[in-house]
């Protein structure tokens, strides 16, 4: 069920991508928004008066010419057992088309995304990771968000490994930063089940703008089941990982604004330079043959539509924590941010040919198969591993929390908050080390919500319509139709979920590992660093 506006919003990012709409559209790269509920917001009517008129000129991609630059692939470190990786954040450049001047960008070990950490389950990885940025932040920092303030640090930045389960002191908490000059040692114990990770930066306030930066990578973790499968590997095993952003004609990066100078932040960001691998529109040159993709929706906000040019079947193999049951065969696949697919395309059929990656109508990459037969002794089992389902009588716990958007006198949006409450209010969600919950989000915006929580994997219950209104109004919970249980794509295990609007979304939950403060948080950053955020805490036994 993708929300309106979003969609709206998708639309009109793909219109400039393809040089269909108007300059004056393309210039000025605003959010635009449908009327929302008030949700009591007559407290907020505050809205500010634009004072900033001023764009560049941006790039319109579609004067690029396409598929000649080769799809980068990201340095893989594989440090031995117990050994500690130094990775540097830094400034640097990067040609994101040949036909284009380097982009500035803020890294991790100087390439966006950063280098591809492999680790294997149960391996204790310690990682340094060294702070050398500069002091001042070149995308526009607002500082009346909360953590962003005028009293801090302009330039902070702490990493979180998403989807990995880590003591709280080495999980990235968002207040944990530390500034340029300054390193910090944090410790992955890596007892977990394979799955398709990725790492990138946390801090309170300004995570929307160090992610936009280039500050994220991947991070594979592997284990000997997963080996024993067959699977196509070595050079046949490749991460894609997709963003957007808007560039400047000159090939730079900008940040939308609200056109307030004082208060800047815009409550959604997407662009029409869509990047794999931190490139325009890349080929890959493939044999006839399988290979798996390791897939990564790295985005401030935008959903990818994926499929093959003329939709042709591929298999999804695994989601964010791991292998599926057994291989599903899809011919599109809707990824939100911060969620991950493991994916197999089989070339065998095309050698000579080519075929394109699309993100709905548009390309994102070419794939140029070669000629010749290839002997492939991949494989892809028709059972993948045991991913029993969790049953709700398991659960000790049912939490309701609502998932909130509150808008100015203008209908436009200024304040996300989750279950009504501010970052700062205290902890509320409390569960034990070892128990089961389930929690059911009440979506009652127009958006759809990809919701994250730290330290933990889940199952996604099931969907259930209900009437918004009727529970704006009275706090009554009236359903609408029956509960939808989760795509088979969607059954294994997750970290990350789609929380659709006008939706009860229930997860199932056992809270393993370690006791701690973790947050649970919206991963569409320009709302998580509105106060979409919220911690809990996991007591011990």
């Amino acid at each position: 069920m993708p929300p309106s506006r979003r969609t709206f919003l998708k639309g009109m990012a793909w219109g400039a991508a393809a040089g269909i709409l108007p300059i004056s559209w393309r210039a000025s790269a605003a959010p635009m928004h449908m009327p929302m509920r008030a949700n009591g917001t007559a407290g907020l009517c505050k809205h500010p008066v634009a004072d900033q008129t001023g764009v560049p000129r941006l790039l319109d991609p579609a004067r690029l010419t396409p598929f000649v630059d080769p799809l980068p692939v990201p340095p893989v470190l594989r440090p031995a057992p117990g050994a500690t990786l130094r990775i540097a954040m830094q400034e640097s450049e990067q040609r994101l088309h040949r036909e284009l001047a380097p982009t500035r960008l803020w890294t991790y070990g100087g390439s966006m995304p950063g280098p591809t950490i492999e680790a294997h389950s149960g391996q204790v990885l310690r990682v340094e990771w060294a702070n050398r940025l500069p002091t001042r932040h070149f995308l526009p920092v607002d500082h009346n968000i909360c953590g962003a303030e005028a009293d801090q640090p302009e330039v902070r930045a702490v990493v979180h490994v998403h989807g990995a389960r880590v003591p709280a002191a080495d999980d990235g908490y968002p207040t944990d930063w530390f500034v340029p000059g300054k390193s910090r040692q944090q410790t992955y114990p890596n007892k977990q089940d394979a799955a398709t990770l990725w790492y990138h930066d946390h801090t309170m306030g300004i995570e929307r703008l160090n992610l936009y930066a280039g500050m994220l990578g991947m991070y594979l973790l592997r284990d000997e089941h997963e080996l024993s499968l067959g699977l196509p590997s070595g050079e046949c095993e490749l991460p894609l990982v997709l963003c957007d952003r808007l560039l400047t004609e000159d090939g730079q990066l900008y940040y939308p604004v609200s056109g307030v100078s004082d208060a800047p932040w815009v409550p959604e960001v997407f662009g029409n330079a869509m990047l794999v691998n931190g490139a325009l529109l890349p080929r890959l040159d493939v044999q006839a043959r399988r290979y798996r993709f390791r897939v990564l929706n790295a985005a401030n906000g935008r959903f990818f539509r994926l499929s093959l040019r003329g939709q042709r079947p591929f298999l999804q193999i695994g989601s964010d924590q791991g292998l599926l049951a057994a291989p599903v065969r899809q011919t599109s696949l809707f990824l939100g941010p911060g969620e991950r697919a493991d994916l197999v395309l089989d070339f065998a059929d095309l050698a000579g040919g080519q075929v394109e990656l699309m993100n709905d109508a548009l390309p994102l990459m070419r794939f140029n198969v070669a000629a010749g037969k290839v002997d492939d002794t991949s494989r892809v089992p028709a059972v993948l591993r045991d991913v029993p389902r969790t049953a709700e009588s398991k659960a000790v716990l049912t939490r309701q929390l609502t998932i909130d958007e509150y808008a100015d006198c203008t209908s436009e949006p200024m304040l996300m908050l989750l279950d009504g409450k501010h970052w700062h209010d205290p902890v509320s969600e409390k569960p034990r080390l070892g128990s089961t919950e389930i929690w059911s989000f009440l979506n009652l915006t127009e958006d759809t919500h990809p919701i994250h929580l730290h330290l933990v994997r889940f199952q996604i219950l099931d969907r259930r319509p209900f009437d918004v209104d009727v529970y704006l109004e009275s706090k009554t919970l009236q359903y609408l139709g029956p509960a939808q249980p989760p795509a088979p794509h969607e059954a294994g295990w997750k970290d990350t979920a789609q929380v659709y609007p006008g939706m009860v979304t229930r997860y199932i939950i056992t809270f393993e590992g370690y006791a701690g403060r973790y947050v649970w948080h919206c991963h569409l950053l320009e709302h998580a660093s509105n106060e979409m955020m919220r911690p809990f805490e996991v007591l011990p036994a």
